[in-house]
């Protein structure tokens, strides 16, 4: 069989919000980049649609936010947590010192769709759909290029530097040899859509009660769900039947057991198998790990595509000017580890302790009889302080330390410019 071969300066395998925003931000700064994804285009449900402030802000470093925002999107100010018939208000976007004082909910395919549009702007950028890279190129232990299946066949792409951001079921950290952290996580999570009825408000939050966890999140005509469960109890939530699902989200609906109805069966779920974990080293020579490929996030506060946005930014700024005059080094891919390491170490260990400290404690209360959660103290504080829901909207919306996107050095290279 004969197999094509492609000579690029930097390659990326996976066109998810991190693969995307890096093949842009290298292009801008005039470097050739080819970015791969392994399906024909960007339908994919239940991917994480929140973009938080820090990635607004990116985007209007960059001139683009106006037009990002000129799609349909809706916007959350403000999140809640519902404890018996009371809502606490527990995180104020508008209190941020940001330019977009809210989160954007967006889908994920509109959102990629944009940025492939926006990058094919610029000369040095490729996007190859229906691309999957299953191994890579390696001389004297350094990382050359990758392989890739395509729709015209099997193809070898060279490349300065290969970056993997295909997510957390990567194949490429492991032909890198790579070794993960497992964090661990006591959850998983069943998406879903239900309907959204005049009068029901537009409140994104969740919503606990004894053994049961909810959350539900304005989508202008619907309410996307997360329906939280004990890791690996999904066979046996299956087994009970789908009548019994209905049941067990009913209380925590407004309109009940009417509104629990429209999931006809199981086929209307979307189980998330929840997974916290990280790369010791993101690095090899030639080869570089970012976003879930690197840390895989849990679903808590929505910080994984904006993480790995995050992270794209930092890559670019670090590997732009070595990528584009040729003088890339391992130095600089550990630069990239050295920044990023602090902030990915910090989100997971807050998520680690929402686990254990309030899910696990909410879902262990399955089978002891009806009654009511009392909210957490950080819960009736952030009630009773509006001054201290700023915080928690810092840590969601901005997280820590956010990333900015540095200038060209030179003049950005448009397609099509003479």
């Amino acid at each position: 069989m004969t197999v094509s071969a492609i000579r690029t300066t930097c390659c990326i395998a996976g066109g998810g919000p991190a693969g995307m925003v890096l093949g842009l931000l290298l292009a801008r700064a005039g470097v050739e980049v080819l970015v791969l994804e392994k399906h024909g285009d960007f339908l994919r449900d239940f991917r994480g649609d929140t973009l938080h402030p820090s990635t607004l802000d990116v985007m209007a470093e960059l001139g683009m936010d106006e037009r990002l925002l000129a799609l349909p999107h809706q916007k959350v100010q403000t999140l809640s947590a519902g404890f018996g018939d009371r809502d606490y208000p527990v995180a104020d976007f508008s209190r941020l010192k940001s330019r977009h004082r809210y989160i954007v909910l967006m889908p994920q395919w509109d959102f990629l769709d944009f940025l492939a549009a926006e990058a094919s702007a610029f000369a040095g950028f490729s996007l190859k759909m229906n691309a999957d890279a299953t191994g890579l190129i390696e001389t004297d232990g350094k990382v050359v290029g990758l392989r890739a299946e395509t729709a015209d066949g099997p193809v070898e792409i060279l490349a300065d530097l290969v970056v993997d951001a295909s997510g957390r079921k990567s194949t490429l950290r492991s032909a890198a040899g790579l070794a993960v952290e497992d964090l661990g996580a006591p959850i998983d999570v069943f998406w879903f859509r239900l309907s959204r009825r005049d009068g029901e408000g537009t409140e994104t939050g969740g919503r606990f009660e004894p053994g049961r966890l909810m959350v539900r999140i304005f989508r202008g005509d619907y309410w996307q769900c997360a329906y939280v469960i004990p890791k690996g109890a999904a066979e046996n939530v299956r087994a009970r039947g789908i009548e019994a699902f209905r049941a067990d989200i009913a209380p925590m609906l407004p309109g009940g057991a009417a509104r629990a109805a429209e999931i006809s069966s199981f086929d209307d779920l979307k189980l998330l198998s929840v997974s916290v974990d990280r790369l010791t080293r993101w690095h090899r020579p030639g080869f570089l790990s970012i976003g879930d490929a690197a840390h895989a996030m849990s679903p808590v506060g929505g910080v994984g595509i904006n993480l790995a946005i995050q992270d794209a930014v930092a890559t670019a700024n670090a590997l732009a000017v070595p990528l584009k005059e040729k003088r890339l080094a391992e130095r600089d891919l550990e630069a990239v580890q050295r920044r990023r390491m602090l902030p990915t170490r910090m989100t997971q260990a807050a998520q680690v302790f929402i686990h254990d400290r309030v899910l696990t404690p909410v879902l262990a209360e399955a089978g002891r009889g009806e009654g009511l959660i009392r909210p957490p103290l950080p819960v009736r504080l952030l009630a009773r302080c509006p001054l201290l829901r700023g915080l928690p909207a810092r840590l969601v919306g901005i997280g820590i330390r956010p990333e900015h996107v540095d200038r060209p050095t030179k003049a950005i290279v448009r397609a099509g410019a003479n």
